[in-house]
């Protein structure tokens, strides 16, 4: 499977979409900072599973109608850093899905998450990502699990690989620093988490019109015992 994700930046980067699902063919796109309104139902064949209504920066994310039939979606509001307080609505940081995998006969859970801005604290952020993962527990029981996006986390990932190990959850970064505006702040933001998958790498992709460069997580399911 392969999986993009992209901050938009307020929206700016949406008329990329289009070539970018064009180019790279990929089978799950995951966008954070797109309109919460006005979605097109389908990007060339990806369609649209569930997006924030109540958020100043949406959040949206899109499967290929071909291969996934949708089971469920559902948007989660996550706990706010001062930030948000201020800057409201942003209360939803987490969409997530459950989709039919019709190629492979089997279920996954896919997600789209955006952590609190810079200026909260990694431990806000760390107890972000802990109930995201644990609402997508909910969502989908014990399917496979990808949870990608910008996770404004651009150090310090020694402690929070740690604490995913802790929690079953696998961290993947990119190949490549990801946050492009400007020229010596750079950082991992977008990454992924999962688990009960094989993940074959994390390419950054050529940067557009955002201050973020997407990502595109490739992934196979991890086999069962016996298999």
């Amino acid at each position: 499977m392969r999986v993009i994700s992209y901050n938009l930046r307020e929206n700016h980067a949406s008329g990329e979409l289009v070539s970018l699902v064009g180019r790279f063919d990929p089978d799950v796109l995951c966008l954070q900072e797109c309109g919460s309104t006005g979605l097109p139902d389908n990007i060339g064949e990806l369609r649209l599973a569930g997006a924030t209504l109540r958020n100043r920066l949406g959040l949206a994310l899109y499967y290929r109608r071909k291969r996934f039939e949708l089971v469920a979606a559902e948007s989660f509001a996550l706990k706010k850093s001062l930030h948000d307080h201020v800057l409201a609505p942003a209360d939803e940081r987490l969409v997530g899905t459950r989709l039919r995998d019709e190629e492979e006969g089997r279920e996954v859970v896919m997600a789209s998450f955006h952590a609190a801005p810079l200026t909260a604290l990694n431990s806000l952020r760390r107890a972000q990502i802990q109930a995201a993962h644990d609402r997508l527990r909910e969502l989908g029981a014990s399917a496979p699990t990808l949870m990608v996006g910008d996770y404004n986390y651009p150090w310090f990932h020694k402690s929070l690989r740690a604490r995913m190990v802790q929690s079953g959850y696998e961290l993947s970064l990119s190949d490549q620093t990801t946050y492009a505006r400007y020229r010596y702040f750079k950082g991992h933001f977008d990454f992924a988490t999962s688990v009960g998958l094989a993940i074959g790498g994390v390419q950054t992709l050529p940067a557009g019109a955002s201050d973020h460069r997407p990502i595109m997580v490739s992934a196979e399911y991890q086999k069962a015992v016996g298999e």
